[in-house]
């Protein structure tokens, strides 16, 4: 069995302390001897709060370059030891975005072949996000939060100055990976080794530890057989919702998505009340599919007085698309879009989605495969919710009523 070093790569707040824990949590499942050393870790325990300072990363900071250098030696040489005494797969964690600085690890370790991964993320809302994480870690304890955004914003400053991407610098074996996406962009294989299909898995997997996918209650439009617009809920709406919460007590919860609509945040309102620390976002992508001309009409005025419509969303319910509106067809994109950014921000924590009929659709096919024809025809109740937990190593899906 021949050991490996996996290197990670990238800008602050791209994802890859994520994707270096799954790798290692995949090939344990697997067998092998895995340990992670991250050099913002040894960083933190060895120079305290002094190496929050933007200027510890400058560049031209001869000091402070020095003390980094530093750090990614006696990282390595754990590494390397680790794997001498038995371990597998050394997996080195951090930002590690200059040519000259692969170039030492290279120099370094020559014992066994080391693949570089480079995550690559540029979503605003994604980085706003998880720059905002960042600067409530307790090294940021002494700052206020805008303090510390602001201060993260210039180290990144300096990173970019100093970025060269993989490929571009002297590593053998390299995957550069959209880290939100789940998309390998470019690959030079590391063929040689038997852990390689096994990471690439990871790197490509839709990876879910536990979402929660819920549709909104019962609206006024729902009871009246309209469809689209912004209802509220009806008063058995409301108690769905509050039998929804009922459920999920004792349930670990970090994050509830919503979509912008009404519908969607009354039925999370009585999670969030239950919840104070329940990270709480709502995205456009999960609003539910646009009817256009028809928005707030009932399937009978439409059959009534525009019969084409009727007739031509029957023959093709996925791909046709409402006078100004919306096709299921359309809506994949945006609701990938979606599920993508939340799997991102919530990393493995377990999350959420108080979605619409359409869009739980669109979730629920993108996890289980469905036949894009078949999509505008899943079963969506409002008194039920669906569980999946999906990695590599497991494939889980109910439907559960509450």
């Amino acid at each position: 069995m021949r050991k490996l070093y996996v290197i990670m790569v990238g800008l602050p707040a791209r994802g890859k302390s994520t994707l270096a824990q799954r790798i290692r949590e995949a090939l344990e499942a697997d067998g092998r001897q895995v340990a992670i050393f991250n050099n913002g870790d040894l960083r933190r325990r060895l120079l305290g709060s002094m190496s929050t300072r933007p200027e510890f990363y400058r560049p031209d900071n001869a000091e402070g370059r020095a003390m980094r250098e530093d750090l990614c030696r006696r990282n390595l040489e754990q590494a390397r030891q680790w794997l001498a005494q038995g371990g597998d797969v050394a997996i080195l964690d951090a930002t590690n975005v200059s040519a000259q600085r692969r170039a030492l690890i290279l120099e370094e370790l020559q014992d066994h072949p080391a693949l570089f991964i480079e995550c690559v993320n540029e979503d605003p809302l994604l980085l706003d996000l998880s720059i905002r994480a960042k600067a409530r870690l307790p090294e940021y304890a002494s700052y206020s939060e805008e303090e510390a955004v602001a201060n993260f914003r210039e180290r990144l400053g300096y990173y970019e100055a100093m970025y060269t991407p993989v490929g571009d610098g002297p590593e053998h074996f390299w995957i550069r990976v959209d880290s939100m996406a789940n998309r390998i962009l470019q690959e030079q294989p590391c063929e040689t080794s038997p852990m390689y299909p096994a990471i690439r898995e990871v790197l490509v997997c839709p990876w879910v530890r536990s979402l929660y996918l819920v549709r909104h209650g019962q609206t006024e439009f729902n009871l009246a057989g309209r469809i689209g617009g912004d209802p509220p809920l009806t008063a058995k709406g409301r108690e769905q919702a509050q039998r929804l919460a009922r459920h999920l007590r004792g349930e670990r919860l970090d994050w509830l998505f919503t979509s912008t609509r009404r519908r969607s945040h009354e039925t999370a309102a009585p999670l969030l009340a239950e919840r104070p620390d329940l990270r709480c976002l709502a995205l456009k992508e999960f609003d539910e599919i646009f009817a256009g001309d028809c928005e707030g009409m009932s399937y009978d005025d439409i059959r009534a007085t525009m019969p084409q419509v009727t007739m031509q969303r029957n023959a093709d319910k996925y791909g046709y698309a409402y006078p100004h509106g919306e096709s299921y067809a359309m809506l994949q994109d945006r609701v990938r879009r979606g599920v993508m950014r939340v799997l991102f921000l919530a990393k493995d924590s377990p999350i959420i989605i108080v979605g619409h009929q359409a869009i739980n659709r669109v979730v629920l096919a993108l996890f289980l495969k469905h036949r894009k024809e078949d999509i505008p025809y899943l079963n969506v109740p409002q008194d039920k919710l669906y569980h999946l937990s999906v990695t590599p190593q497991r494939k889980v899906f109910e439907r559960i009523s509450y």
